[in-house]
């Protein structure tokens, strides 16, 4: 919209709205800032479009590596009990397939040693008025170390203080006063199972406590495959090899089999991440990609041809095949089929003509394994791992590089239109300052206009002087005229 004035309004001393004819100039200078400003937006919604699309670049090869990792979930075993009440176990990737029969005889235990009461834990257990006195404790069986305590009168000669002094000598101790309607006593526990925690007093001399006699501090007792073991842990390793045995509870009379073999479970979650992960990275790609009918546009995305390029890698890696592996050559093979859009689905039911993943990872989890990785490094997983170490490195990766550049932009159009701000503020003081010069001249007329008139009627002898009122309403800042 033009500037326009009312020349008859001026000369009446009405003057100029400043504000209105300033923002009226510097309107026809914003014209980019807008522009800019809408470009600022839609770069910001791209950005992050891509930040999350990365992001599930990432997890899907996170999940790539998983599979084409050989020590990863395709390796794992399990180790199944019949009787996890009785025994539990688990498995590394060393671990030989085989099912195998325990019996569990009994449990390792600590060893324990408790005294005869005494009236309370601060009352001094030497007798016969002795200063002193002796203990002697052996931990570790017939065989284990004696450790020789000494009593001294004020020292460690009640209950309380003994238990103190025993617990700060580190000898794998731990002493404790029980108390009871019967009095305190003095409880010991070994930290150890087995032989090695067995507790036993040795000597007592000139004390009135009396140690009931030890229990406790036995081996775990088990047969297995019909071979008498013993341990002082109920956690035994090397018994079955790559296999931790868990020994849950004694049962001589209850045999306990334990399967060993490919985690089954493991696998089936490790492939269905990876096919999960994919998914996201196709849709979120397809998003960008797909005209909405509506608006007749793809996605804030659906320009970037490098994105494209991704589309088509990716869609490249998931038809890879390999040879021979007992058939398994694809994810068809295994039962996880390619849609039309581009996404995957692990088939959940087996038909004469279409497997199912479960069913393969039954009868072959070791072509399962192969198909994804081999020593040679051309399974699945290993090409698709070395394409997706390419696309996401942190510099060069396809996305990475969209990132940087949409961050340039937007950086390069913040200083464009801070710039422009600058000089549009710039600008608008000095509009405002020159206009309303403008505008005080202006409502000055009428008052300049009378004194000259009547200036001159004095000159010709004309004393009289008609005032011409003045409609100006806005002295300051001047009124619109036009």
């Amino acid at each position: 919209m033009g500037i326009s004035f009312n020349a008859a309004a001026l000369l009446n001393g009405n003057g100029i709205d400043v504000k209105s004819v300033v923002n009226a100039i510097l309107n026809r200078a914003t014209g980019p800032l807008t522009a800019w400003q809408n470009q600022q937006t839609d770069l910001s919604v791209q950005a992050g479009l891509l930040t999350g699309l990365n992001n599930n670049l990432t997890s899907l090869a996170a999940a790539a590596i998983s599979l084409a990792d050989p020590d990863g979930p395709l390796a794992s075993q399990s180790a199944t009990s019949s009787q996890p009440n009785i025994l539990t176990a688990s498995a590394d990737t060393t671990a030989t397939a085989g099912t195998h029969q325990i019996v569990v005889s009994n449990l390792a235990t600590i060893g324990t040693i408790y005294t005869d009461p005494l009236a309370d834990g601060n009352t001094s257990f030497l007798t016969g008025g002795a200063a002193s006195g002796d203990i002697k404790l052996q931990v570790g069986g017939v065989s284990g170390a004696t450790h020789d305590i000494v009593i001294t009168q004020g020292s460690n000669d009640t209950l309380n203080t003994l238990a103190k002094y025993i617990n700060s000598q580190k000898w794998g101790v731990t002493a404790s006063v029980v108390t009871d309607a019967g009095g305190g006593r003095l409880a010991l526990y070994s930290q150890s199972t087995g032989t090695p925690g067995a507790l036993a007093v040795t000597g007592n001399t000139s004390t009135s406590l009396v140690f009931n006699t030890p229990v406790g501090g036995t081996n775990a007792s088990f047969t297995l495959d019909g071979i008498l073991l013993s341990t002082p842990a109920n956690i035994v390793t090397g018994a079955i090899s790559g296999v931790t045995l868990n020994l849950a509870s004694g049962a001589p009379l209850t045999t306990v089999q334990l399967t060993v073999g490919p985690d089954a479970a493991a696998a089936t979650a490790a492939i269905n991440n990876f096919v999960n992960a994919y998914n996201a990275v196709i849709g979120s790609l397809n998003t960008q990609f797909t005209v909405d009918p509506t608006t007749n546009t793809e996605g804030p995305l659906g320009s970037d041809s490098t994105l494209r390029s991704l589309q088509s890698s990716l869609l490249n890696d998931v038809t890879y095949s390999i040879t021979g592996n007992s058939g398994l050559v694809n994810l068809a093979s295994l039962g996880i089929d390619f849609n039309n859009d581009g996404t995957l689905t692990v088939n959940q039911v087996a038909t004469d003509t279409h497997p199912s993943l479960s069913h393969v990872l039954a009868a072959n989890p070791t072509a399962v394994q192969s198909f994804f990785q081999n020593v040679a490094g051309t399974g699945f997983a290993n090409n698709f791992n070395n394409d997706l170490f390419n696309l996401t490195d942190q510099t060069n990766g396809i996305v990475n590089v969209d990132i940087a550049g949409n961050k340039a932009q937007q950086k390069a159009l913040a200083t464009q239109i801070t710039n422009l701000q600058d000089r549009l503020l710039a600008q608008q003081k000095a509009l405002t300052l020159e206009y309303a010069q403008v505008n005080a001249t202006l409502e000055a007329y009428p008052s300049l206009l009378l004194t000259v008139t009547a200036e001159i009627g004095a000159l010709n002898g004309n004393y009289s002087v008609t005032s011409s009122s003045s409609h100006n309403t806005t002295p300051n800042t001047g009124s619109p005229t036009g």
